[in-house]
């Protein structure tokens, strides 16, 4: 079964080498790797998909990982797409594709490009217009000036973030109950919307 991992660590030369040793020595295999943010206080933060060989229990991956200096596991959880870690530029040659279909060919590549449940476009007056098959049956619309992430009301377990398609859209996503989102994430989303954007109008 598959399970991403991400994990805080010094932005320094061989980390993620000794992070990868105490993974494979704890029974796991890494599928891929991703950088999601570089951070000023010499840290960064990434993403590990890893398999776990059989009888292999999480938080053996999670103490071996911890007992590295430096060193802290964010969150761990079975991750049901599998190997499918969608990048930034792959999304946008996806999108090129049927630039007249860019915006909710978006919404279907957010939550792989994300790591998150589902994605939605959502409208001011028409509610959600398009959909993943997670996705809510119903979204409020919010005005907004830039991504963000966003807090509703009554739901504890889902984090949200938003960005902006034009006066009368935004897309939103969904990851219930974690990791929260990152800076860079919340940037990321409101480049791929923009993009998106100027791509359906080209």
């Amino acid at each position: 079964m598959p399970f991403l991992l991400r994990i805080e660590l010094p932005d320094v030369p061989g980390s993620l080498g000794r992070v990868a040793t105490a993974i494979g020595m704890a029974g796991g295999d890494i599928e891929a790797i991703e950088i999601v943010e570089k951070r000023a206080d010499g840290t960064a933060l990434d993403d590990v998909l890893l398999e776990m060989a059989e009888g292999t229990m999480p938080d053996s991956i999670v103490s071996a990982c911890s007992a590295l200096d430096g060193v802290r596991v964010v969150w761990i959880s079975r991750y049901a797409a599998g190997g499918n870690l969608v990048l930034d530029l792959e999304a946008v040659e996806e999108l090129t594709a049927a630039p007249e279909a860019a915006l909710d060919r978006l919404v279907d590549l957010l939550p792989a490009t994300f790591r998150a449940d589902w994605g939605a476009r959502v409208h001011r007056a028409k509610g959600i217009v398009y959909g993943t098959s997670a996705a809510p049956d119903e979204l409020a619309f919010v005005e907004l000036e830039g991504p963000v992430r966003l807090e509703p009301d009554g739901d504890e377990v889902t984090l949200y973030a938003a960005a902006r398609l034009d006066g009368n859209e935004i897309v939103i996503i969904g990851r219930h109950g974690g990791p929260e989102f990152a800076d860079s994430e919340i940037a990321r989303l409101g480049h791929l919307s923009s993009l998106a954007v100027s791509i359906r109008q080209s």
